[in-house]
Formats: structure tokens, sequence, C-alpha cells
């Protein structure tokens, strides 16, 4: 079983995304930062806060869900904002989606609020609304059940040290995770949790048996070229005890987004 994580960056290269990720062909995949605006035709449009201008893939779930024809998609909304076409205002979804192909039996699954709740008249002041996905599949082949949850963690303008709205975050994380898994399931943590390596997050995370596959194995960040600023790490995938990594990497080529996709093999 493949399982992939990657922040989107709301399909800002899209042509580039979409070929790794079918080229790729995980089995299930957990992608953060998706816009879904159902009521546009459009391919293209822009998002605006203040100086911060960036091209958005307008139907950016519909796309992966096309590429995908073969796995079930799930939408996570956390917030319904604005983008725009030139000067006209687009209403647009924003959140998070998860594809798992449909020979994974999905027998239980969660969404839930790590951060705030669901912001329906615009994106809000930052931090903003983060949310978090979880799902219980049948490895038919294996004969076991695993348990894949995933967030993307709040972004503060300060930075990504501790702070108590991101030790709140880690808790509802680990509540919503319990709603799904069974204490005896193999359990993957993955997103892209905005903290740096030391952060308590791994912690809390550590009281479900938990360990980080991206810093215990030496990588030396999760951010691509696009990403300017300091702070190479933003992206996790942490396993308990009862799943076997046959392989795990961090992709640094091609470059699908600002962040690196997160590949792991079980």
């Amino acid at each position: 079983m493949k399982i992939v994580s990657l922040n989107g960056w709301g399909g800002k290269l899209h042509e580039d995304l979409t070929a790794y990720l079918r080229s790729e062909a995980p089995d299930i995949l957990c992608l953060q930062e998706v816009v879904h605006t159902p009521d546009t035709e459009k391919d293209w449009l822009t998002y605006r806060d203040g100086d911060h201008v960036l091209q958005q893939r307008a139907n950016f779930f519909r796309d992966i869900a096309r590429t995908f024809p073969d796995h079930q998609a799930t939408f996570c909304p956390a917030s319904r904002g604005v983008l725009w076409d030139g000067a006209q205002a687009v209403p647009s979804q924003w959140g998070l989606a998860t594809f798992v192909h449909r020979s994974l039996p999905i027998t239980e699954q969660a969404q839930g609020f790590v951060h705030k709740a669901f912001s329906p008249h615009g994106y809000g002041e930052h931090p903003r609304s983060r949310n978090a996905h979880a799902i219980r599949v049948y490895d038919v082949e294996k004969g076991r059940y695993v348990c894949i949850a995933h967030m993307h963690g709040l972004r503060d303008l300060q930075g990504k040290t501790d702070t108590p709205a991101r030790r709140q975050q880690a808790h509802r994380l680990v509540d919503l995770i319990r709603r799904v898994a069974d204490p005896d399931d193999g359990l993957i943590v993955c997103g892209d949790f905005n903290v740096e390596p030391d952060s308590e997050t791994f912690a809390i995370l550590g009281r479900l048996g938990l360990t980080d596959l991206v810093t215990s194995r030496g990588f030396q960040g999760t951010r691509t070229s696009h990403y300017a600023k300091p702070g190479r790490f933003a992206d996790y995938m942490l396993v308990n005890e009862r799943i076997e990594v046959l392989t795990f990497s961090v992709v640094v080529e091609p470059e699908v987004s600002d962040h690196c996709p997160l590949v792991l093999t079980i």
C-alpha cells in the first residue's frame, strides 16, 4: 500500500503536480490546501490577501478526482472565502481532500477542526480555521485495518514556534484519531503541521505510539525552492509500531508545490 501526503499549494503547479501524482499512483492520497469552486468553469482564479497574491487552480479538487477515477474522493472544507476573476469575486471553498482506491473499503471516518471552526463568510483572520480527516480502511491483501489521518496545521504569522493554540491543535487531532482508530490498528498520521521538528506536537502525538519518519530518518527539510523563507520543515509523516515501513521518501524532484511530497510504502 502506498500513501502520499502533499500540500498542493492550491494547484499552482497544476500540470507538473497531476503528472507526478499520476506516475506515483498512490493507493491513498492525503492532500492539503485544496481549492473547490463548483460554481465556476474557470481553470484559474486569484487569491488575494494584502500583498500576498497567488494563482489558484479553481477546481483543484475536481481535477485531482478526475486524475484518479478509481479512487473515492472526499473534500473536507475548512472555510468559504473569495477568489478573484479579475475584478469579479467568486465564492470558493478551501480545505483538505483524501483520495482512497476503491479496493480499500473505508469502514470508519471522521473529519473535524483542530483550530477554530468552519468559516462560512470569508477565510477569517490569521491564524485561520484548520481541519483534519481520519479514515480507517481494511487492507484486504494483508487482512488488517489501517488508520490514516492528516491535517493542515494552523499558520501563525509569528512563526512556527509552540503556542497554546498549537498545543490544543495537537490534542484535538489525537481526539479525532481516537474516534476512528482501534488500539490494534496500524496508524499513520501526516500532513503539513506548520511546526518545527522540536515542537511539543510530537510529544503529544507520541502518546499514540507514533514516531516521525521525516526527522528520524535524517531528511533535511520538506520545502522546495519555491519557498524562499527560512525554516525548511513543515510536513511530517508518523507511524506506530504496527506499520511495517518498506520505503519512505521526501521527494525533492520533481518540484510540484512549495512543499515536497511524502511517500510511504507499507
